[in-house]
């Protein structure tokens, strides 16, 4: 791990503050209820905002690059972000920087909605900036989240060689609380077959030109001036994309941390489906197998490819039917390679749900700390599959299974969380259980592969004699329950008669 000993000697550094300082426990996201007459105070303007849409995944990811400005007399340091109520539940991974200045890190964001007696389709997003906006200042923000499940296939089924075209509806002015003085949309097609896509009359167009332009596998809508809060304009494109859109309606990942046995033990549990178009008649084998012979672009999935740390030993692979051979796994020095291929291919609609796991070296993630019985154990949050055409997960939990009696757990991640929790979690042999963290995460995407998760704990060295000690006590009282049971005179003898 590149980053390990910058961590080891940081968290050396923080071990004399408080533990408040190390624990973030307390959800990422949290919520917050507004009254049904709330709207954002006008105390920002968008100078300028420019939104590039990346369209080459299964999922669009959006990018906004917006200049703010302090419009009241006042310092402010509260700006909202809007979005559909329909849509805000989709919305994933989002995250705000300072563009000029992103390696601070994300700004603090929260979730803010209203009511459920309000009539309102409009809920935000309130990001906090860490230093108040003085008065006529300006601050340029980099705001970047994806939207899941939000392109349609379009033919909703085709045959099954056929291209895959799917749709995406947008609005072209970009949704905000405040006055925007100019603004534009860059879309990136995965390629230049766009057959359709809705025109915006050219008076709208600040240089009064065809809306959108084009450019090769790019559009642009816009430039537009003076664009009022809350205005949209929505507009639809349909393209080419004959590959599959990949959607996991759960992933459960499980880490389970073993200092006797030096292992760290990783099993992720998938529930996939393929969103895209379904097929018009029914699935041909011999015309699959001629498909697998020359290799063409298909809508269907076929195969799956986890990128593992080096290291990485004792693959398994199973699905709800059993084990699956047509897999292989190729170790290397700067990253294990396991490919696999799911029992059948799974076309548009289709699900396919399998477990896969494998083991690692626990030296390579844990540190112990110089002073005191304190580790530090940093891992992925999220690894999964490597597709060109990415991935999406609506909801993600992680378990963190501790050694048995590990206390003080704390932890620390760049993932959005929506909840965290510490309980117990027994196993074979175990006496009290083991220390268990769990983390949950919505509406993510493989954007997050890698992310780390970093948890700190104490493990004292009596209790990694727990268990020995459980084992040799348990193991005498075999021995003396057998030794009692063995000297015990259970034979018949004669009945002796009484006079």
């Amino acid at each position: 791990m590149r980053s390990f000993s910058l961590f080891s000697s940081c968290v050396i550094a923080l071990s004399s503050f408080a533990v408040a300082e190390l624990n973030l426990s307390q959800p990422l996201v949290s919520k917050q209820v507004l009254s049904s007459a709330f709207t954002p105070p006008q105390v920002f303007k968008n100078a300028n905002l420019v939104r590039n849409t990346n369209l080459d995944k299964a999922y669009p990811r959006e990018t906004i690059n917006v200049v703010i400005e302090n419009i009241d007399s006042k310092p402010q340091s509260e700006y909202y972000l809007p979005f559909e109520s329909g849509l805000i539940s989709r919305i994933g991974g989002l995250e705000v920087k300072d563009k000029k200045a992103a390696e601070k890190g994300n700004f603090k964001v929260e979730t803010v909605g209203f009511g459920t007696e309000s009539s309102t389709s409009t809920e935000f997003y309130l990001i906090h900036l860490p230093i108040p906006l003085a008065p006529k200042e300006q601050q340029t923000l980099t705001i970047t989240y994806s939207v899941l499940s939000a392109i349609a296939p379009i033919p909703a089924q085709i045959a099954q060689s056929a291209k895959q075209y799917v749709q995406y509806t947008f609005s072209a002015y970009t949704p905000s609380a405040y006055v925007t003085e100019k603004q534009k949309t860059k879309l990136k097609f995965p390629n230049a077959e766009v057959p359709d896509y809705t025109t915006l009359p050219a008076d709208l167009n600040a240089d009064k030109k065809a809306d959108p332009q084009k450019q090769g596998s790019t559009f642009t809508y816009g430039p537009y001036n003076d664009i009022p809060a809350g205005a949209e304009q929505f507009v639809s494109v349909r393209y080419e994309f004959t590959k599959p859109l990949t959607h996991a309606s759960m992933l459960e990942r499980d880490l389970e941390v073993s200092h006797w046995g030096g292992n760290l033990a990783s099993e992720e549990r998938y529930w996939l489906s393929n969103q895209g178009a379904s097929l018009k008649n029914h699935f041909s084998r011999v015309e699959w197998q001629k498909q697998s012979y020359m290799n063409p672009p298909t809508s269907a999935l076929k195969a799956l490819n986890f990128a593992l740390h080096p290291g990485a030993v004792d693959p398994y692979f199973t699905d709800d039917i059993g084990n699956v051979s047509t897999s292989r796994f190729r170790p290397g020095k700067r990253e294990a390679s396991l490919e696999l291929k799911p029992r059948y291919p799974v076309f548009g609609s289709w699900k396919y749900s399998f477990r896969v796991g494998w083991n690692a070296d626990l030296s390579s993630y844990l540190r112990k700390l110089t002073k005191g019985d304190s580790y530090v154990l940093k891992v992925p949050f999220l690894e999964g599959p490597r597709i060109a055409e990415g991935i999406s997960y609506a909801r993600v939990n992680v378990r963190v299974v501790l050694p048995e009696g590990a206390t003080n757990v704390n932890y620390w991640t760049s993932v959005p969380l929506v909840d965290s929790t510490t309980g117990i979690h027994k196993t074979f042999m175990d006496t009290v259980g083991r220390t268990t963290l769990t983390l949950n995460a919505i509406n993510l995407s493989d954007e997050f592969r890698d992310r780390d998760l970093i948890v700190t704990y104490d493990y004292p060295y009596t209790a990694g004699l727990r268990k020995p000690v459980v084992i040799t006590l348990g193991m005498f009282a075999v021995f003396a329950t057998a030794w009692v049971v063995g000297n015990l005179d259970i034979s018949i003898g004669k009945k002796k008669k009484t006079t």
